[in-house]
């Protein structure tokens, strides 16, 4: 049985694997962001960037902020390492008994949370936008779409729980596509809410409930076919759970740590008399704009190598360990690089093109696409960092990391106060790029010292793929000035496009490993269909 164990492994942590599983991923997760572009356009012309918007905005972030805190961070830092564990070496009903351990501590946990933040929301929006504070009625709409939106909390963070159940038997379908139900639900909300409620953003607030309830009912039908099966456990002390706590209260740290980043922005985006109003919004359509390749490429990458680190780190198989993660690294750089050039170049009309509209007028374009172009500048790094914190889990250590986000919390901090005077939103982006970029580098330089060197290629390969996107950026450049076409939308998606071509060719010139799998797989599609 053990030999047929270890002849398994291999195949599935392959690269191959590893690839077919973030090609899974990456459809999946593409589905949803398409579908949440979509949203979020409906959004813009609803909401613009004004009152209820920024009000929306903050009071989703907060239970977010927990999510990511229990629910989604709790599975890559713990859960899916620790599973991946007790698979390698316990049997399938031993297992699931754990699995209903961690799951009923779980409800009981989240359960109390959510009580707690819809009595304490007035406490809670007060300290996370004190600029509100000058606004009643913005405050209290704030408020109460917080206490609405908080048992939000209990369905995502279950769902986070039963994605890494199925990541842990490289199980990714349900995982990649159940986020698309959200923001169905919300387009759903949206469209009877602006016509049936006086305040359409009450009805966005139960959309969103409606989609965490479904995504986590998505998940079912894979979990039983994984052969999950739920007994409420006699007690809650088992050694696995106290494993996971160990491996999650430093995440949790490291995590509250980035998400008091998250709310140091906002803070500072709520002083209006400073940065101008809509600051909140703008930030938010940025993200949203930046979170799209890192989501359809970066957390489909992340999520589907996690399972295969842990595989390695729990055999010592180091030097497989440091060949994927560096493989990781190379795929992050070849996505990203060109990405960041282009949202520098075309940040206004993409903001443009898709977003003004309705209440979303010119000026909340002009923010929006500061805030998206020095956001930008941080993409690779925000990617790498994914990456590298993942090999740090994946070898269950969740330390080390907190460590390195608390000193670029404090530096992402002090950047923040600085560069907004002159900046406006554009400092709050640049000061997030300037100390992802160190997180990226300190977390590289500790690892490669652990591992005994990654990779001693990885610079060559970013500086041939920064070289192909910067010339590429002139491309851009110059024919978004010269093309004489009046039709903003088929002039991005062309210049967007040949881009990306030229990007590929000069890849090709420079025989960049990526670009060469690219056009084999390409070639080969088109041989298949012939």
């Amino acid at each position: 049985m053990s030999i047929d164990k270890s002849q398994a492994i291999p195949h599935r942590d392959s690269r191959h694997s590893i690839m077919k599983s973030t090609s899974v991923l990456s459809l999946g997760t593409l589905s949803s962001r398409a579908i949440g572009f979509v949203r979020d356009v409906i959004l813009a012309r609803l909401l613009g960037t004004g009152m209820a918007a920024d009000a929306f905005f903050v009071a989703s972030r907060i239970p977010n902020l927990f999510r990511d805190m229990i629910g989604e961070g709790a599975t890559n830092a713990a859960l899916v390492p620790v599973f991946s564990e007790y698979l390698e070496e316990k049997d399938r009903v031993a297992f699931w008994n754990f699995v209903s351990v961690v799951v009923t501590a779980a409800m009981i946990i989240l359960s109390l949370i959510t009580a707690l933040g819809i009595v304490f929301s007035p406490v809670l929006i007060r300290l996370t936008a004190p600029g509100f504070m000058a606004d009643p009625g913005k405050l209290q709409l704030t408020i109460h779409l917080t206490q609405i939106m908080f048992p939000y909390l209990i369905f995502i963070a279950l769902t986070a729980y039963s994605m890494g159940i199925l990541f842990t038997f490289r199980s990714f379908f349900a995982p990649a596509f159940s986020p698309c139900l959200l923001n169905i639900a919300m387009i759903i909300s949206a469209f009877l809410a602006s016509r049936y409620m006086k305040q359409p953003v009450f009805g966005l607030a139960i959309g969103v409930l409606v989609g965490g309830v479904l995504q986590l009912v998505a998940q079912i039908p894979s979990m039983l076919k994984a052969g999950m099966t739920y007994r409420l456990p006699k007690s809650l002390s088992h050694p696995g759970l106290f494993k996971i706590g160990r491996l999650l209260i430093p995440r949790m740290i490291g995590n509250g740590i980035y998400q008091l980043a998250v709310l140091i922005d906002t803070f500072c985006a709520s002083l209006a008399n400073i940065i101008g109003p809509g600051g909140i919004s703008a930030i938010y359509y940025a993200n949203r704009l930046i979170q799209f390749p890192m989501g359809i490429f970066t957390f489909a990458l992340s999520s589907a190598v996690l399972p295969s680190l842990s595989g390695f780190a729990v055999r010592k198989d180091y030097e497989s360990l440091k060949k994927t993660l560096a493989f990781s690294l190379e795929n992050i750089f070849f996505v990203m690089c060109p990405t960041t050039i282009i949202f520098m170049f075309l940040a206004h009309p993409i903001i443009r093109v898709f977003f003004q509209r309705g209440q979303f007028d010119a000026y909340s374009t002009d923010i929006s696409a500061n805030a998206l172009c020095f956001y930008s500048l941080g993409l690779f790094s925000f990617g790498g960092i994914k990456i590298l914190v993942t090999a740090f889990y994946a070898m269950q250590d969740t330390r080390t990391t907190v460590i390195v986000a608390g000193i670029c919390l404090a530096i992402n901090t002090v950047l923040n106060f600085i560069l907004m005077y002159p900046l406006k939103v554009g400092g709050i982006a640049l000061a997030s790029s300037i100390s992802g970029t160190i997180d990226f580098l300190v977390l590289f330089t500790i690892l490669n010292k652990r591992l005994g060197g990654i990779d001693s290629g990885l610079l060559k390969y970013f500086l041939k793929v920064t070289l192909a996107s910067l010339i590429i950026g002139g491309f851009i450049a110059f024919f978004w000035r010269i093309l004489p076409w009046h039709h903003e939308f088929l002039k991005l998606i062309l210049l967007m496009v040949g881009g990306l071509l030229m990007y590929e060719l000069i890849c090709l010139y420079l025989k960049i490993e990526q670009a060469e799998k690219l056009m084999q797989w390409t070639l080969k599609g088109m041989f298949m269909k012939k």
